[in-house]
């Protein structure tokens, strides 16, 4: 870093933070994926990625709790023109199908659509995994900036094939373990199914904050008590109602987890009053303080956080604040720091 940089400074530098980090120079690499193909609800996280840069630049950098997460080097990589124009096509390509629930009717030109959007996701898939390893080689903590969050999928395989044994921290107002919902096979409530279905490296599903499960769902988190251990909020609250404390919670929780762990986060487990315009707000959730205190037991556990993402993001359509965008760049620069915690001792 430039030793002239003074980090109480108003934000001058382009990248993420503010600061002007290449991922060459930078310990941290983040991939913005501006994707949000099959949002069947509310529509917006494409933009995520750009709005948390924008926002980012907002955040002082000596948090008290990670330390100077900054001095480490940390870019965002430009978003590609490629993957965006890809994921417009997948999101246009979607919509017919969204709009009628599924392609269940065996309609040709909707059966055609979902074969069409499946391709796309498996280039983006393919994509994300080949720019994750790239910068992996390089010895990068590296995270994926969604978008929806279909979007990690590449990241997590390549990761689960160096970190075999890896298990996943994951929180969310849903358990995303849908098989092909509406017949996307990549759908944003298919990731933990594909994860637990295709990724045999991964052995470990650690869920939080659930609110929202469907019948299948919860069929097959009770058929793999040892791939999948779910939290759900209902649950979490009575136990702190009936006197339990949340450090007690976050230590069976995080005693769940093996040594080497993911974070993916989507931004709904939060209590929507903190993402008023994320995609699937649901009442409930988690407040910041304790999902900063959940991450932040993670490493000092002494387990390994090999790598992250924040999905799900999505600001204000009408542009009158930066809300939800100021509250996922913070998150990020957390989890970014608590990762870094995790690989360092620091």
């Amino acid at each position: 870093m430039d030793s002239s940089f003074d980090p109480d400074s108003p934000a001058t530098g382009g990248g993420i933070f503010g600061l002007s980090h290449s991922p060459e120079e930078a310990e941290v690499v983040l991939i913005p994926v501006p994707w949000e193909a099959t949002t069947s609800y509310g529509k917006g996280t494409a933009e995520g990625p750009e709005a948390i840069l924008a926002a980012s630049r907002q955040v002082d950098l000596a948090d008290p709790e990670t330390g100077g997460a900054y001095r480490h080097g940390l870019a965002m990589l430009p978003v590609e023109d490629r993957i965006r124009t890809l994921g417009r096509e997948a999101r246009r390509t979607a919509e017919p199908v969204v709009a009628v629930g599924g392609a269940e009717s065996g309609d040709a030109a909707l059966s055609l659509a979902v074969r069409q959007v499946n391709s796309m996701g498996q280039e983006l898939n393919e994509w994300v995994e080949t720019t994750a390893r790239t910068w992996l080689g390089r010895g990068k903590l590296v995270g994926v900036v969604g978008g929806d969050h279909s979007v990690p999928f590449g990241l997590i395989r390549a990761l689960a094939e160096t970190h075999p044994g890896l298990g996943i921290l994951h929180l969310d107002a849903h358990a995303d373990l849908r098989d092909a919902y509406m017949g996307f096979a990549w759908s944003h409530a298919s990731i933990m199914h594909n994860v637990i279905t295709r990724l045999p490296g991964v052995s470990r599903i650690v869920q939080v904050g659930l609110r929202d499960v469907g019948e299948r769902e919860r069929s097959l988190i009770d058929r793999e008590p040892e791939r999948l251990r779910a939290h759900f909020s209902a649950d979490l609250d009575h136990r702190r109602f009936e006197g339990k404390t949340w450090k007690a919670l976050v230590d069976e929780i995080v005693g769940e987890l093996p040594e080497e762990v993911y974070l993916s986060f989507d931004i709904d487990g939060l209590d929507p009053k903190l993402c008023p315009h994320t995609g699937t707000p649901v009442p409930g959730g988690l407040d910041f303080p304790e999902v900063v205190y959940l991450v932040g037991a993670v490493a000092r556990s002494g387990r390994r956080i090999v790598g992250l993402d924040l999905v799900e993001v999505a600001p204000d359509p009408t542009g009158a604040d930066e809300y939800d965008a100021n509250v996922g760049a913070r998150l990020l620069y957390k989890m970014i720091g608590f990762a870094l915690q995790s690989r360092t001792g620091a």
